[in-house]
């Protein structure tokens, strides 16, 4: 009695935590696409600057900036090649939420160069019902599998002990009689 009613009580936290994944994947793409319109505009601003010191390209400024003989000027190379680089991260992390479905997504926030940005969005994130068919439908088998993974286990346990209970009382009453 006491395990089912805790089995509900796990599926029913389970359900409402596998219900805030679609809102997080939303407020997640909504962070990523601030951030790569931010990484655009800086990425714009060195094409710019390339092209009005008639470098064929912001890497060949870039590469040029490198092999400068001043350091402050070869770290601002530096950190250009990163900001790139993330806004490469940046969109194909849009691609992959503009495109694919929310185990794709799932997949690109809790992969290494998604996590990053994770708290970010937690820090805004409020919890609330996704209104999407896919994202309830998400929740209710997530939290499906979540329970499942939990008290499968759980309830095997329990039977194997029942079990034994029902065999050692069969034994007594067979040896009282």
């Amino acid at each position: 009695m006491i395990f089912r009613t805790l089995d509900k009580l796990f599926f029913g936290i389970t359900l409402v935590i596998a219900l805030q994944v679609p809102q997080l994947a939303d407020h997640y793409q909504q962070f990523l696409a601030g951030m790569h319109e931010s990484s655009q505009w800086q990425i714009n601003g060195y094409q710019e600057t390339a092209n009005r010191y008639n470098y064929a390209s912001v890497s060949a400024m870039i590469e040029h900036h490198l092999q400068n003989d001043v350091a402050s000027v070869r770290d601002d190379a530096i950190q250009k090649q990163q900001t790139i680089a993330t806004h490469q991260v940046l969109s194909e992390g849009l691609a992959t939420f503009q495109n694919g479905n929310l185990l794709q997504k799932l997949m690109f926030m809790l992969s290494p160069s998604g996590w990053q940005y994770v708290d970010n969005t937690l820090e805004n994130f409020s919890f609330g019902l996704p209104i999407t068919t896919e994202g309830i439908l998400f929740g209710v088998v997530f939290g499906l599998f979540l329970n499942m993974l939990v008290s499968t286990p759980a309830s095997i346990i329990a039977k194997r002990r029942r079990s034994k209970k029902l065999i050692s009382k069969s034994k007594q009453a067979e040896a009282k009689t």
